[in-house]
């Protein structure tokens, strides 16, 4: 995904939220400045930024970012060798990479 894909998606989402740049801004903590070049894809988001932008116009990182789903995003599963369903193993997968993605979209640092 690309600075500008990404700043055109930021730009949708504030717009939706019925926000000016200069409310967004305010709200994030962002200058207007830094947030206008990052809707033209003249500066790239950081991490820190997308997770407020995304609080604000209540969006998740994903939707800001691009790139999908957590279940669009698995491309393995676990060996079954438990005996287990494969539907339980994968459902389990899925729980624990979706609570990840929250907190990741929440800027909270998970350490294992």
């Amino acid at each position: 995904m690309s600075l500008t894909d990404i700043g055109a998606r930021i730009e949708r989402a504030r717009a939706a939220a019925g926000l000016s740049q200069r409310a967004l801004a305010d709200a994030t903590g962002i200058s207007q400045s830094t947030l206008s070049r990052i809707i033209s894809g003249n500066r790239e988001a950081k991490t820190a930024e997308i997770a407020a932008i995304a609080w604000e116009t209540g969006c998740t990182v994903a939707q800001l970012t691009g790139v999908g789903t957590v279940a669009e995003r698995v491309q393995c599963v676990p060996l079954l060798t438990t005996g287990s369903a494969m539907s339980g193993m994968r459902q389990t997968l899925l729980d624990f990479l979706e609570l990840d993605a929250y907190l990741d979209d929440q800027a909270v640092s998970a350490t294992i």
